[in-house]
């Protein structure tokens, strides 16, 4: 497959409207430039459509138009496709994973609960990218949608809980979209129960809506601790799905693209 320039998307981008929370998203995310990759099986007309961002990746059109081969760059991803593509990805990773999530939406305002004292709970600002880069390199997928710590944290649409300089928990609009914003969290694990996810979370949610946005939220179905806290924070279950991580190129496809 082949990356679109910008102006190219322009005319494509209509192939993810108005569809479901999460993925709806996502594709709109990857309109800002350094957001995520579109791509395409052809410049002009094509007939199958990627859109790929922080290691997810959708894929809509026609499967038929698309050798194995083509798929070989998106090895380690979470594909969501219908179901006519699932031969053409079974044949091009050496594993194909199913996971089922579910998608919630926000439907029950809840009000931040206290913190700690000593805790501040706080929209990030360009000069908190170093504390969120400070989390460590098993939280860097929470950051990996805007491209990297400093992007997230200019973004306006992260939000903290500090005590003095340091992040203890994080929540940000993961993939914005022109009606949802899907949201993802984190805790330092020294610092789980506390509620400091939820007073972040809560707080994010606040300023979805004042944007005109609805929040929505996607975990694995066997994440109960996310699960669970979705529910606290008002979000309530929308639908299920399944998405696919992929493995590393096929043994055939690896040693053509040798």
């Amino acid at each position: 497959m082949i990356k679109l320039f910008h102006d190219q998307v322009a005319a494509v981008s209509d192939w993810f409207t108005a569809g479901r929370p999460g993925a709806t998203a996502l594709a709109e995310h990857t309109l800002v430039p350094g957001a995520g990759h579109w791509w395409a099986d052809r410049p002009v007309d094509p007939r199958a459509l990627a859109v790929t961002c922080a290691g997810h990746m959708l894929l809509r059109g026609d499967p038929t138009a698309l050798a194995p081969l083509a798929l070989a760059p998106f090895a380690a991803h979470y594909v969501q496709a219908p179901a006519r593509f699932l031969p053409l990805l079974a044949h091009a990773f050496d594993h194909l994973v199913p996971w089922e999530r579910m998608g919630y939406v926000h439907r029950v305002p809840v009000p931040p609960p206290h913190t700690s004292h000593g805790v501040t709970v706080r929209r990030l600002t360009p000069e908190d990218a170093q504390a969120v880069a400070a989390l460590g390199s098993e939280a860097a997928w929470i950051h990996s949608s805007w491209g990297g710590p400093a992007g997230l944290a200019a973004s306006g649409h992260g939000w903290a809980a500090f005590k003095r300089d340091r992040a203890l928990a994080l929540a940000c609009t993961y993939f914005r979209g022109n009606r949802y914003e899907d949201v993802a969290c984190l805790t330092v694990p020294e610092h789980r129960r506390q509620r400091l996810a939820l007073a972040c979370v809560t707080s994010l949610c606040q300023d979805i809506a004042a944007r005109g946005h609805t929040p929505s939220w996607t975990c694995s179905r066997d994440n109960r601790p996310s699960r669970l806290l979705a529910w606290t924070a008002g979000f309530r279950l929308e639908h299920e799905y399944v998405h696919y991580r992929t493995g590393q190129p096929a043994r055939h496809i690896a040693a053509i693209a040798a």
